[in-house]
């Protein structure tokens, strides 16, 4: 092989080593400022593992600010956030089939919407940061009433709780519950 062929084929493998590195360091800084959490809760042979990046708030105006009412949000920072259920239950009144999902919301200042959606994104936002929810993947969507709270999440929280159980998201000073039927 002629030096020059050598040279390139070098020079093209050194040119993907760095990119693929610059790309792998710029996902671990990112992931400092809204670490990745993947929890996971179990009801009566339910289990339902929910993976997604947690922001804080560091004084930030969140909903209807950082988060704009009237837009689809990805639900948390970085990747789409995803929600996993062994079997199958209700999101809402919906039945879902058991399953690995991705979940979006739509923040308002008196409702949500939230949507369960078949489709897995690689990160959730395009270049222009709209979120890239394709809307005839959705599986469910439910709307519901934000309750404000006396007590400030600093950081964005998503979990499920009690009788009747629920898929809790709470950031700032709001918190939003989806019924589950499980």
């Amino acid at each position: 092989m002629p030096t020059f062929w050598k040279r390139l084929l070098i020079a093209l493998v050194a040119l993907v080593l760095v990119g693929w590195g610059v790309m792998r360091f710029m996902k671990v800084q990112t992931k400092k400022a809204s670490p990745e959490e993947v929890v996971t809760f179990f009801f009566d042979g339910t289990e339902i593992a929910v993976d997604y990046s947690r922001p804080y708030k560091k004084g930030r105006a969140i909903f209807g600010g950082l988060v704009p009412y009237g837009t689809v949000w990805r639900t948390g920072a970085n990747e789409a956030t995803t929600f996993m259920v062994n079997k199958d239950i209700t999101f809402g009144k919906t039945p879902v089939k058991a399953g690995t999902y991705t979940l979006w919301t739509l923040p308002g200042a008196d409702r949500w919407e939230v949507y369960l959606n078949g489709k897995k994104y690689g990160w959730g936002v395009d270049m222009d940061g709209v979120a890239q929810r394709d809307p005839l993947a959705d599986v469910a969507k439910v709307t519901v009433q934000p309750q404000p709270t006396d007590t400030l999440v600093e950081q964005f929280t998503i979990s499920v709780e009690g009788d009747p159980t629920a898929l809790v998201l709470q950031w700032d000073r709001t918190r939003v519950e989806v019924p589950l039927g499980l």
